[in-house]
Order: C-alpha cells, then sequence, then structure tokens
C-alpha cells in the first residue's frame, strides 16, 4: 500500500508538473500572438506605408509608435529600419531614442532582413537587450491590400520587455505561482527555456513545483495504515483535482483561441477570426453572405488632434456600433487601424444595409466631453459561387478603394469592371514608366505674349504624350504618375527636355508646370539646380508654374522649396488663380513673381453680365500686390481686348497660338523674326 501511495504521489505531482510547464508554454504562446497581432495592425497599414514611403517618415513613425511606446501596455519600443535594411528611420525605447545595434545587438538585423524578406509574416523572436530579455516582432510595412510589385519595404519592429509586471500577468493568468526570469536552470525548480533567433538559450522561466500530491501525501498519511477508506478518499481526491485540471486546461485553450481570432481593443474578430468565419459558413446551408468593409474617413486627424487615448475610445464606439446596426449582421471584425467588416446574412437589400452604416455616423460622436465628427466609406461584395473567402476580401476591398476615390462618405458595391479597370491603370502604368525613360513624352510649347505689344515674351512647356493609336491627355497620364510614384521622374524629364529646347531661343522666358508631389519633395530644389547647372541654362529665364493645392497640402515644405529655388533667381507663378482658396496672405507670404488668371475667369466673359467685373477686381488685386498677370484660355479678340484694358499685361491661349512642338515653335519664331 505505502508502494501504491508513493506512485499516486508522485503520479499527481508529475501531472501537476506537466500542467505547469504546458501552462508556461501557454502564456509565451499567448504573448508573442497579442504582440504579433499588434505589429500587423500597425504594419499592413496603408496610412503607415505612405508616411513611411514619405519625407515625414521619422515624424510620422516618432507620433505613431515612438511616443506611444513611453505608457503603452502592448509593446515597450517601436524601430523602423528604411528599405535598405540598415538606416534607422525611428528608434525608440519607453518614448526615448536608441540605437537598435548597440540596445539589441547584432541579431537585430538578421531579424530584420529575415522580416523585409518575409514580407507578410511577421517575424517573431526573443532577444537579449540592454535592459534583459525581450520578445520582438518585426514585419514589412505595407498597403493592407498590395496592388502590384512593391518595391523594397521598411520594416516595423515592436518589442516587450519580459518585466516583473509581464511574468506577473503570466503567474495570474496561468496559475504560475512564483514565476521568474533566471540565467540558468535552478535545481528543484520547474523551468522552460528562452531561445533567440539563432536556437540558442537566453534565459529560462523558473517557478516551484506546487507538488499537490506532497500536499495529499502529507495529510493523509498518519492514516494510511490504518484505514483503505482513506485510499480510496485520496484516489478520488486525484481524481477531482485531475478533472478540474482539466477543466480549467480546456478554459485556457479557449481563451487563447478567443484571443488569437479577435481583436484586443474592440472585442471584435480579427482578420484571422474573419477568413475563419467565412470558410466556416462556406460549408453551412445558410445563404450566402455579403461582406461590407468599412473604412472611417477623418480617422487619422482624431489621432492628430486628440491622440491615441481618444481614437482607441472612438474605434470602441464605432465597434458596438456596428455590430448592433442592423439585425442580419451576423458578424463585426476590425481589420486593422480605422477599417472594419460587417457579414450579412438575410434577404434585406444592400443598399438598406449601407445607409443603415452611413446613418450611424451622421450625428458626431461625444467622448469626454470633445465632439467628434467622422464619416464612413463603404466597399460591398457579395459571394457568389464558389468564391474563398480571401477573394470575397479583395473584392470587398476594391470596391471601398472606388468609393474612398469617390468623394468618400460614399457606398460602392463590387463589379468585375473594378478589376478590369485595375488592370487597364497597371497596364497604362507600365507603359507611362516606358514612355518617360525612352523620351515618348514630348514637351510643347504654348507662346506666352505681351499684351500691349503682341511680342512672344516667354513660352510655356506642356507634356504631351502621342502613341500610335492616339494621343493621351495629360488629365490621364499626369495624376496616373502621382498616384504610381512616377511624377518625380516625369518633371525631371520635363524640365531637362524643355531647358535643352529653350536654349534655342536666347531672349525667351521658359515656364515649366511643377506637381505639389514634386515641390512637396525635400530633395526637389537641389535636383533642379543641379539640372540648370548641368545644362548651363540662366535661372533667370525659368519660371515654375504652381497650383493653389500645393499651398494647403504642405505649405511649410513648399515655402522652404520656392525660397531656395527663388535665391538662385528662378521664379515662380501661381497658376489657375481663382478656382481654389489661395488667399492674399497666401500672395504675399510665397512671395510670387506672377499670378495666372484661371482659363474659368476668362470664358465667363461671355457667359454672364458680372464677369468682366469679376475678372477686372482679380487683377485689380494682382496691380495692388504687385504681382504681374497673365490670362490663359483666351479664344477671342473681345476677351484678349478686355484683359488689355482691365490691366493684364501677358497673354497665352489658342488666339495666341495653339501648343506646338519645339520644331514648329522655331519655325513660328523665325517667322516672327522675318
Amino acid at each position: 500500500m505505502a508502494h501504491v501511495v508513493v506512485t499516486m504521489t508522485r503520479s499527481a505531482n508529475q501531472i501537476d508538473d506537466a500542467r505547469a510547464t504546458r501552462a508556461a508554454r501557454a502564456a509565451i504562446a499567448a504573448f508573442i500572438s497579442r504582440l504579433s497581432a499588434t505589429t500587423t495592425d500597425n504594419a499592413a497599414w496603408d496610412d503607415a506605408y505612405n508616411a513611411i514611403s514619405s519625407a515625414a517618415a521619422a515624424d510620422w513613425a516618432y507620433e505613431n509608435w515612438g511616443k506611444t511606446s513611453a505608457d503603452y501596455p502592448l509593446y515597450d519600443g517601436a524601430v523602423v529600419i528604411g528599405p535598405d535594411r540598415s538606416s534607422v528611420v525611428s528608434a525608440y525605447a519607453k518614448g526615448k531614442p536608441i540605437q537598435p545595434s548597440v540596445f539589441f545587438g547584432e541579431g537585430f538585423y538578421q531579424q530584420i532582413n529575415k522580416a523585409a524578406e518575409s514580407r507578410q509574416v511577421p517575424v517573431v523572436n526573443f532577444i537579449r537587450t540592454e535592459t534583459g530579455i525581450a520578445l520582438i516582432v518585426s514585419q514589412a510595412i505595407q498597403p493592407f491590400t498590395a496592388e502590384g510589385e512593391l518595391p523594397k519595404l521598411s520594416v516595423l519592429s515592436f518589442y516587450k520587455d519580459l518585466t516583473s509586471e509581464v511574468l506577473d500577468t503570466f503567474s495570474n493568468e496561468h496559475e504560475l505561482e512564483g514565476l521568474r526570469l533566471a540565467a540558468v536552470p535552478e535545481p528543484g525548480r520547474l523551468n522552460t527555456p528562452i531561445t533567440d533567433i539563432k536556437g540558442g538559450v537566453i534565459g529560462h522561466l523558473v517557478w516551484p513545483s506546487k507538488a499537490p500530491g506532497n500536499a495529499v501525501f502529507h495529510q493523509v498519511y498518519p492514516y494510511v495504515a490504518a484505514a483503505v477508506i482513506i485510499l480510496v478518499m485520496f484516489l478520488g481526491g486525484v481524481l477531482l483535482v485531475g478533472a478540474l485540471e482539466a477543466r480549467r486546461l480546456r478554459r485556457l485553450a479557449q481563451a487563447a483561441i478567443f484571443e488569437a481570432n479577435h481583436d484586443s481593443l474592440s472585442g471584435l474578430l480579427n482578420r484571422h477570426g474573419l477568413l475563419a468565419l467565412l470558410e466556416e459558413l462556406e460549408n453551412t446551408d445558410v445563404a450566402p453572405p455579403r461582406l461590407y468593409l468599412i473604412d472611417l474617413d477623418g480617422f487619422k486627424a482624431v489621432n492628430d488632434a486628440w491622440g491615441h487615448a481618444v481614437g482607441d475610445d472612438l474605434i470602441r464606439i464605432v465597434s458596438n456600433a456596428l455590430i448592433a446596426c442592423h439585425p442580419e449582421i451576423v458578424a463585426a471584425a476590425r481589420l486593422g487601424g480605422d477599417e472594419f467588416a460587417l457579414v450579412q446574412i438575410g434577404t434585406a437589400a444592400r443598399e438598406e444595409i449601407e445607409e443603415t452604416i452611413l446613418a450611424l455616423f451622421t450625428e458626431p460622436f461625444k467622448i469626454d466631453g470633445r465632439t467628434i465628427e467622422v464619416g464612413a466609406s463603404i466597399g460591398a461584395a457579395a459571394r457568389d459561387g464558389d468564391v474563398p473567402p480571401l477573394e470575397l476580401l479583395r473584392r470587398a476591398d476594391m470596391a471601398l478603394y472606388r468609393a474612398k476615390a469617390n468623394g468618400r462618405g460614399r457606398a460602392i458595391e463590387y463589379d468585375p469592371e473594378l478589376d478590369r479597370e485595375r488592370q487597364r491603370v497597371a497596364e497604362m502604368e507600365g507603359l507611362l514608366r516606358s514612355a518617360i525613360s525612352n523620351g515618348t513624352i514630348e514637351a510643347f510649347f504654348q507662346p506666352l505674349v505681351s499684351a500691349t505689344t503682341g511680342a512672344v515674351t516667354g513660352l510655356e512647356a506642356l507634356a504631351r504624350w502621342r502613341t500610335p493609336t492616339e494621343n493621351i491627355s495629360p488629365e490621364i497620364f499626369i495624376p496616373l504618375a502621382e498616384r504610381c510614384g512616377l511624377i518625380d521622374a516625369l518633371g525631371v524629364h520635363m524640365l531637362k527636355t524643355s531647358i535643352e529646347h529653350a536654349k534655342n531661343w536666347p531672349g525667351l522666358a521658359l515656364s515649366v508646370n511643377v506637381s505639389p508631389v514634386q515641390l512637396c519633395n525635400p530633395e526637389f530644389a537641389g535636383e533642379v539646380i543641379s539640372l540648370l547647372q548641368e545644362l548651363d541654362f540662366d535661372p533667370k529665364r525659368l519660371t515654375l508654374e504652381i497650383t493653389e493645392g500645393v499651398l494647403m497640402t504642405n505649405p511649410e515644405q513648399a515655402r522652404r522649396s520656392i525660397d531656395h529655388l527663388k535665391q538662385v533667381g528662378i521664379k515662380f507663378a501661381l497658376d489657375d488663380f481663382g478656382c481654389g482658396y489661395a488667399s492674399i496672405g497666401a500672395l504675399r507670404q510665397f512671395g510670387f513673381d506672377r499670378m495666372k488668371i484661371d482659363r474659368s475667369l476668362v470664358s465667363a466673359l461671355d457667359q454672364g453680365s458680372n464677369g468682366a467685373d469679376v475678372l477686372r477686381a482679380t487683377i485689380s488685386l494682382a496691380t495692388a500686390l504687385q504681382i504681374p498677370v497673365t490670362a490663359e484660355g483666351i479664344e477671342t479678340s473681345r476677351q484678349a481686348a478686355i484683359l488689355r484694358e482691365a490691366g493684364c499685361d501677358q497673354l497665352q491661349g489658342y488666339l495666341i497660338g495653339k501648343p506646338m512642338s519645339a520644331l514648329d515653335i522655331s519655325s513660328k519664331l523665325q517667322e516672327h523674326a522675318a
């Protein structure tokens, strides 16, 4: 009997030790899952991808990640490494800057290289830092839905220290009393090793065994020899403990599964949970679901104005409103950032659901006395046939992209034409890239003449793309170049080509249009100056034309670029004045050398009784500010006469001359000279 008792005691201890070891591994797995989900939510984020690709990457990363790390419970530090896998864009630990190579050691860049290659899959490892041992998760910063081949990507890394507070959380959640971190295993204690990226052991989680069998044995030992009934009670107690432990482990497993499929902030399903639900619905007899993707319009402004805490509160409020917005909504998910998904099963019309969702955002939200207004854009897709969950999600995302492009606050349902249009845009992008590289895009020139003498005083360079089958409008390929990142290459090509031709027309000024995207590039001014030096072109002959939009989007960078270029003699003209929001203050602040009146004001001379009065007032404003005026879009002699009388000193339009090739311009100038 003594042998039986000893054996049972030992078995009870072993069962509990095995339970504790599994609990320790479950604690580590849950810890990894939480940090991985947080990293994916921040890395697979359109706003982050666009911001990290911009000149303001470091500031943006600090505001969104670096500053937050000072007191954020989900991570202790955030590091962004550039596409070259070595340059540090941003690196903060507890809100303070760090040197990653010093703080993490040589294993850090092995992690970065692996994450850059993995792209969509986060790379997870434990690592030794200056402050101890930490869990680090790295993932390439990318659009939520990648279209086409992506360039080399920057990598975002979040790390969380294995502090005493974290270990206390492990202990409380998984019943591991006395859990702590040790360099080596300790005799008489249970342990689980912690390994780094190379597989080397860098520490151990150690904790004392509860030894429940010993406790029970000491209680019943005095009575073992006296009564067999005590043995029966002991066996019953062991069985009861085992049953309770099995139940508790099942609860822990269910909790881990819940965490893996749900968003920690909102409590809604995450992307993994949504796809799992859609796969489950595929294997049932219910009606095909319809998926709605909702993106909040203006959420970034909320974070910028009020901080992440208020933004998180707004996410929770919107989450609760979305899940309860309609009886046929069976599930809701948060896919990251400010993007949500709803699953509808039922007969309600798509329009009814969309109107219900949009109605949630008609009134402002109240958070801690603040009035916060956000809108929503919706993309919908219905499952037809054997459409897999990932394809259904992609279709809804395509529709959402179109809804936002159409002006936000819209709802669009997926149509196969969206895919065909995307394919056409991709093909057009490839053609545009080739056209820029091989010089197919040409510079045409439209004369600028003196309003008093009629003499040609300058030429405006205009981009023209002629193909064997058609002429592609600048209104199509210039916005395309801005969207796909080719505008800088196109701008340099146009500027270089225009200057090379203008060198053949001494004495004439050259005007070249500049995209707001170019002007907001910190390297733009230096590139222009280098090009002028390379081509030996007088900067005083060059005028760069910009629109009012750049004054609104990034005035500080625009001001720096303008001031730098004006120092070498380059002039600036405000193009399309009168069709936007430029103020008198902006005209003074940026020191424009010329104002170009929008063609809509010129054409209004023939359409309304007060058109001439508005035009005269605009020119009088420029005259008062001592800014010379060019009128574009002149098509009739009457328009030209009114503009001369009003004080306009330079004219441009089809009446003066259409855009012409460099050869035709040379011929025209020779005719005038003769």
